[in-house]
C-alpha cells in the first residue's frame, strides 16, 4: 500500500516551525497548547473541499506565516492610539491591545469600577489563574481550526471578572490596534465572567494600519444566571489585513444578551460565533452588517447551540457588497432532543451593487426536539429601481438617494443597539463609508 504524503504550504510550514520554536517560552500548560495544534499538524489550514471552510479558503488566503507581533515600545503604543477612533469618544473603561499585546503604561478613560477583576492574559497563564478553568469549554466550538491556532499561540489578553450583581454604568471597551511598518501574527485571548445578576455593556473595537497583518483575536463570554450583557463589535481593520475573530459565549439561567457585528474593514475577514445556551428562560440576540468593497471578503458563521428548554435566539445579518466584494453568511441553529420549547429565527439579507459582488448564504438547522419554533431565511438583490427613482423625483441626485436605501437597510441591526454612543458612533461610520462611494 502506498503512503500518501501531504504536500505543506509555505504557511503551514511556517506555523508549525513557529510553534516548535516558540512553545518552550509561551506562559501556561504546554500540553494544552499542544494538543490545540495536534488538528493542524494532521490536516494543516482549513481549505474549500472543508465544509465549515467552504466560502473561506483560509489555505488560499494565507500564503505565508507572518511572525508573531514583539511587544511594541512607548512610541509605537503611542502612534497606535491614533488609529483607535470609532469608540474613542465614548465613557468607557479601556483595556488596549496594540500589536496583540496588553498596552498596562498607558490608561485612558475611567478606571475600572471598584470590585471588577482585571488580569493580563499572561500573568493568569503563568499562575494558573482559577478563571482558566472556563477557557475553551463549549463543546460546539472545539476542534475549529482558528480557535485551536488561538490557543497554541495566544500569549496575551486579559481576563476580566464581573462580581455578582454589579451593575456597570460605563461600558468596558476593548481595543485591538494593529500599528507596525512590517507584517506580524497576533494571537490575543480575552476571557470575561459574567456573574450572576450582573449588567454589562461590552464594545470591542478592532482598527489600525494598512500594513498586512494576521491577526487572530478570541473573545471568550461566561455569563451567569439571570444576568443581562450588551457586546458590539467593530472591524475597521486596515486594507491589507486577514482578520480572524472569534467569539464564544455560555449563558446560564435567564441571561438577556445580545452581539452585534459590524464589519467594514480588512482584506479579508472571518467573524465566528458560537454561543451555547446553558440554563433555560435566556433570550439571544445575534446580529451584524457588512459593508464590502473592492476585492473584500467578508464571512460571517455562528453556531447556536440550544442545549435546554425555554430559550430564544434571534439571529439577523445584513450584507452591502460593491465592486468585486465577496459575502459569506454561514448560519447554524441547533435544537438537542430535551430542548422543547425552543425558539429560534436566522436570516441574512445581501444587496449587491454591482454585477462583480458575490454573496454566499448557508443557514441550516439540526432539530432533534418535536415542539419547537424555528426557521431561516436569505435573500440577495439589487437596490429596488422605483425606491430610487420616487427620491429622485423629489429632487435627491442618484448618490443620495442610494445611501438613504442603504442606510434604510442596514438600519435595524444598528438601531437593536442599546448604548446611545455606541451606535451614534456605528452610525458615524456607516455614513463615512457610504461617502466612500460619491
Amino acid at each position: 500500500m502506498t503512503e500518501v504524503t501531504q504536500i505543506r504550504t509555505a504557511a503551514e510550514t511556517g506555523l508549525g516551525a513557529l510553534f516548535d520554536r516558540l512553545k518552550g517560552g509561551l506562559p501556561g500548560d504546554v500540553a494544552v497548547r499542544e494538543a490545540a495544534l495536534a488538528g493542524f499538524r494532521e490536516r494543516g489550514l482549513p481549505h474549500r473541499r472543508v465544509e465549515e471552510f467552504k466560502y473561506f479558503d483560509l489555505r488560499a488566503l494565507m500564503r505565508e506565516a507572518a511572525p508573531p507581533a514583539p511587544k511594541p515600545g512607548a512610541t509605537e503604543v503611542a502612534k497606535a492610539f491614533g488609529f483607535a477612533k470609532v469608540f474613542a469618544e465614548i465613557e468607557a473603561s479601556r483595556l488596549t491591545f496594540v500589536n496583540g499585546h496588553l498596552a498596562t503604561d498607558l490608561a485612558e478613560g475611567p478606571s475600572f469600577p471598584q470590585g471588577i477583576e482585571v488580569v493580563p492574559l499572561a500573568d493568569a497563564l503563568a499562575e494558573g489563574h482559577p478563571a482558566l478553568a472556563s477557557l475553551g469549554r463549549v463543546e460546539v466550538a472545539r476542534g475549529n481550526p482558528i480557535l485551536d491556532l488561538n490557543t497554541a499561540f495566544m500569549n496575551d489578553g486579559a481576563v476580566i471578572r464581573v462580581p455578582a450583581g454589579t451593575v456597570v454604568e460605563q461600558p468596558i471597551a476593548l481595543r485591538f490596534v494593529s500599528c507596525s511598518d512590517r507584517p506580524f501574527s497576533t494571537a490575543s485571548r480575552v476571557l470575561v465572567l459574567v456573574e450572576a445578576g450582573a449588567s454589562v455593556t461590552l464594545i470591542e473595537s478592532h482598527e489600525g494600519s494598512g500594513i498586512a497583518a494576521q491577526t487572530n483575536t478570541v473573545v471568550e463570554l461566561v455569563v451567569g444566571d439571570g444576568a443581562k450583557v450588551d457586546h458590539v463589535r467593530f472591524n475597521g481593520e486596515g486594507g491589507e489585513t486577514l482578520s480572524l475573530s472569534t467569539f464564544v459565549a455560555t449563558l446560564g439561567r435567564n441571561v438577556t444578551f445580545a452581539t452585534h457585528n459590524a464589519v467594514i474593514g480588512a482584506a479579508a475577514a472571518r467573524h465566528q460565533v458560537f454561543l451555547v445556551f446553558k440554563g433555560e428562560g435566556s433570550t439571544a440576540q445575534i446580529d451584524g452588517i457588512g459593508l464590502l468593497r473592492g476585492r473584500q471578503h467578508g464571512d460571517a458563521t455562528l453556531v447556536v447551540d440550544h442545549a435546554v428548554p425555554h430559550c430564544t435566539s434571534r439571529e439577523a445579518f445584513k450584507t452591502i457588497l460593491d465592486g468585486q466584494s465577496t459575502g459569506v453568511f454561514q448560519g447554524k441553529i441547533i435544537v438537542r432532543p430535551h430542548a422543547q420549547k425552543t425558539d429560534g429565527g436566522m436570516k441574512s439579507d445581501a444587496l449587491l451593487l454591482s454585477e462583480g459582488c458575490t454573496m454566499n448564504n448557508k443557514p441550516e438547522l439540526e432539530i432533534f426536539a418535536d415542539d419547537v419554533v424555528c426557521g431561516h431565511g436569505a435573500t440577495c438583490g439589487a437596490l429596488d429601481e422605483d425606491l430610487l427613482f420616487y427620491l429622485r423625483s423629489r429632487g435627491l441626485p442618484q448618490p443620495e438617494a442610494e445611501s438613504l436605501l442603504l442606510q434604510a437597510f442596514v438600519g435595524p441591526p444598528i438601531e437593536a443597539v442599546a448604548h446611545e454612543g455606541v451606535r451614534e458612533a456605528l452610525v458615524t461610520a456607516v455614513e463615512s463609508w457610504l461617502a466612500g462611494r460619491r
